[in-house]
């Protein structure tokens, strides 16, 4: 897989080589893309049909990215009598100044070509190459400017390719003849606009507040006023500063303009996942809402305002339900896909109840959980009613779509990522234990919610009850008592799925396992067959279809790694979460700060680094926020009326942890941790 650079404002992204150039890749969603469309599938420079070579490449900012270039071999370097300098920044479309410099002391004449072509692919298309594409492309010329049209019946999406030098446009790209003076240079610069049109021909994004297009002078002054809002660190351990930062700016990144509503939101992550996911955005939230909570509401509201009201097989649609994926791309518009929106999760209907009330619980927003009333308790309803398929009080899933629809609507979503220990993959539907916790949970906040808010006690009587008998239920039928662990699922005979992964972490954050049981859970995932000493794997070395390079079947993730800290903390096992915490940040240091999506689940001793996973997202919401939640795991925080509880549990050796300014129904509040050292004699204040 080729080394790639990446910038990003929202979910309009650009996706190149190390030469800033773009080619159609087979494994790589390389280009130009907006809103799950790719804009630009060719980008090429060449200097006198010559391609270019790195010398650096400046990446520091989400947005700007710089090139710098020499022609030929890398045996040529030292020899370079010219370089040349690509300069871009992305907002909308993007722009590239691009310089080409004369080392020498005499005249020079150089032929620059630049390729530029567009596929107009779907997302979808770049990841199933059997789908070919219906529409047609058209490219015509004009005054030093390339225009590439696509149209399919009413869809049509274009690519503007403009210079400010004069240049030879062709069909397939732009041609510069240029004579460059003794160390001189020469300069033009390149706008590539995006236009999404609606059905009365205008550009749709143009009627946002943000206008679809901005400057980086734009987009830098955003990221700076949402990233001045969050809470200060201070710290001895320069890896969690690192992260902390480094999260703080990708979350910032991340924020996209919903064409629906007009609102910001935060995208899942690049480059696979550049728009509203359920679980991912619901996740993020909660990692997030300590830290900056303005950026929680828009999600929510949006979230519940498409809230399932029917049953639809073809987008597994049922009321109640919370949707899955939110897409505006070509096979979605035309029904190829069902992602307008797609409803196959069976967790994020939960996880929408347990967010609307940790929101409300840190903000203080009472009026929300009010004026959310029915969709929540329509959420709420959906987990006994479609959600509990075989009518045994549990929550099963199992897709109404065979065709397009998700196998496994649970987080680990790739069709091996439940299994039994032996390898063997059970039928439909299933039940997977982490939904079951979720569900748990979500009745004890609802409860809370319907006491406090809504008026209806025996509403709240009721969901505790239902909460208390599932906890009973799930106790004595996912236990394996010869294992001493939870099954991973039950199958559509009720039997346990009885490999052993991650998903019991989940099972202490909900608070659904039994106190006398939950030593054990802590053993097995600080074990060493699950724990690789670089995180927790989604499944256990020894298990049938264990491998450290699989996506959900040995790998390690940083969200379900947070999740399980903060399970930890739940159950007072301090030292434990903080172990988590301790690996995460270390494993942070060589991803540049940024955790990954994903990375391999090799032994720490076998390979002294953590392996990246070859098509990981980077950077992806939950994964930014996973430092977040580890710093309130560490620190302790807990909102209690209108109060915060700091109880810090710092690592040991990492020293001192100061937050300053933390947001919510309080005000603003610092908190402070200290690590056992060798001049410590305590653990924290």
């Amino acid at each position: 897989m080729k080394q790639i650079v990446s910038i990003l404002d929202g979910n309009t992204f650009l996706v190149s080589d190390r030469r800033g150039d773009v080619e159609p890749s087979p494994d790589t969603p390389t280009g130009l893309f907006s809103f799950d469309t790719r804009f630009l599938s060719t980008w090429l420079l060449t200097l006198d049909g010559e391609r270019l070579h790195a010398l650096s490449v400046d990446e520091d900012r989400s947005f700007q990215s710089r090139f710098f270039l020499v022609p030929g071999e890398p045996t040529h370097y030292l020899d370079a009598k010219v370089s040349v300098i690509r300069s871009r920044a992305i907002g909308g479309g993007f722009t590239e100044e691009l310089t080409v410099l004369n080392h020498t002391r005499e005249e020079v004449e150089f032929t620059v070509r630049l390729d530029v072509g567009a596929d107009f692919a779907d997302l979808f298309e770049i990841k199933d190459a059997a789908i070919r594409k219906q529409g047609r492309t058209t490219a015509t010329v004009g005054p030093d400017e390339l225009r590439l049209t696509y149209r399919r019946d009413a869809f049509r999406r274009e690519t503007v390719v403009t210079t400010s030098s004069p240049g030879d446009v062709d069909l397939a790209g732009i041609t510069f003849r240029v004579r460059i003076g003794p160390h001189d240079e020469w300069t033009t610069r390149l706008h590539v606009s995006t236009v999404i049109y609606g059905s009365r021909g205008e550009d749709i994004r143009a009627t946002l507040p943000l206008g679809g297009s901005r400057s980086p002078a734009d987009i830098e002054a955003e990221q700076n006023e949402l990233i001045a809002k969050a809470p200060k660190l201070g710290c001895d351990c320069q890896p969690l500063a690192g992260a902390y930062r480094r999260s703080l700016n990708d979350l910032a990144a991340l924020r996209y303009e919903s064409i629906a509503l007009g609102v910001r939101l935060m995208a899942a992550g690049l480059p696979w996942f550049m728009t509203l996911f359920g679980r991912d955005s619901i996740i993020t939230s909660l990692q997030v809402v300590p830290f900056l909570p303005e950026l929680i509401t828009p999600t929510i509201l949006l979230l519940a305002g498409l809230q399932g009201n029917r049953l639809d097989d073809f987008r597994d649609e049922e009321p109640g339900k919370i949707l899955h994926e939110l897409r505006y791309g070509e096979t979605a518009g035309f029904e190829e896909q069902p992602h307008s929106p797609y409803y196959g999760s069976a967790d994020s209907t939960p996880l929408f109840v347990i967010l609307l009330d940790e929101y409300e619980r840190w903000t203080g927003d009472a009026d929300l959980v009010r004026h959310l009333e029915a969709p929540t308790r329509a959420a709420l309803a959906w987990i006994d009613t479609y959600g509990d398929l075989l009518g045994t009080g549990y929550l099963w899933f199992q897709t109404r779509n065979p065709d397009t629809g998700l196998e496994n609507q649970c987080w680990k979503d790739s069709w091996d990522g439940i299994s039994y220990r032996d390898g063997r993959l059970p039928g439909f539907p299933r039940a997977t234990c982490e939904l079951q916790g979720y569900a748990y949970d979500a009745k004890i906040r609802g409860a809370r919610m319907a006491r406090l808010f809504w008026n209806d006690p025996a509403y709240a009587d009721r969901l505790e009850r239902e909460a208390a008998e599932l906890k009973i239920r799930f106790n004595r039928d996912f236990w394996i008592p010869e294992r001493e662990y939870y099954a991973l699922a039950l199958d559509p005979e009720g039997r346990q799925v009885d490999a052993l992964t991650s998903n019991i972490g989940h099972l202490l954050w909900s608070g659904i396992v039994d106190e006398s049981r939950a030593g054990r859970v802590v053993e097995h995932l600080l074990g060493p067959r699950l724990f690789s000493g670089w995180g927790i794997r989604t499944l256990a070395d020894d298990q049938g279809r264990y491998n450290p390079i699989g996506y959900h079947v040995g790998t390690v993730w940083p969200f379900d790694n947070s999740l399980i800290a903060w399970g930890l903390w739940r159950y007072g096992f301090r030292k434990e979460a903080g172990q988590i915490c301790e690996t995460m940040m270390a494993a942070s240091q060589f991803f540049d700060g940024r955790l990954p999506e994903v990375f391999a689940g090799y032994e720490r001793a076998l390979t002294e680094y953590p392996v990246k996973y070859p098509t990981a997202c980077s950077p992806q919401a939950w994964s930014a926020g996973t430092p977040l939640l580890l710093l309130r795991v560490m620190l302790g925080l807990e909102p209690q009326g209108e109060h915060l509880i700091i109880d810090p549990a710092v690592p040991d050796g990492m020293g001192r942890v100061e937050l300053l300014d933390i947001p919510g129904r309080w005000g603003r509040v610092d908190a402070l941790g200290r690590s056992r050292g060798p001049h410590d004699s305590d653990r924290g204040h």
